[in-house]
């Protein structure tokens, strides 16, 4: 899939959460603090932001989704511990590795 059909597939999503609870463009603009010309652009997925996406989200009461999107890495790795190693902290490439 690619991504413009990645955002249509989204803004369809969001549409159809916006409908299942009932609530119009203007009432979910008003509590995202966007413009309906916005929203319907992102229902469209024509062109959105991050930010206007999270503010719908947020508006829906749907940021629970972020958990499905990213989900909590445990703070522990059973197997590094056994291993001795730590988590690593940020990752280096190799010198003269190149992509």
């Amino acid at each position: 899939m690619t991504i413009p059909e990645l955002a249509v597939e989204l803004g369809r999503k969001a549409k159809a959460y916006r409908l299942w609870k009932r609530l119009e463009q203007a009432e979910v603009a008003g509590l995202a603090g966007i413009s309906v010309r916005t929203l319907r652009f992102l229902e469209l997925g024509r062109g959105s932001s991050l930010e206007t996406l999270l503010r719908v989200m947020k508006a829906l009461g749907a940021l629970d989704g972020l958990e499905v999107l990213f989900p909590k890495i445990p703070s522990v790795d059973p197997l590094a511990m056994l291993k001795g190693e730590a988590a690593p902290r940020r990752i280096y490439k190799k010198r003269g590795a190149r992509e």
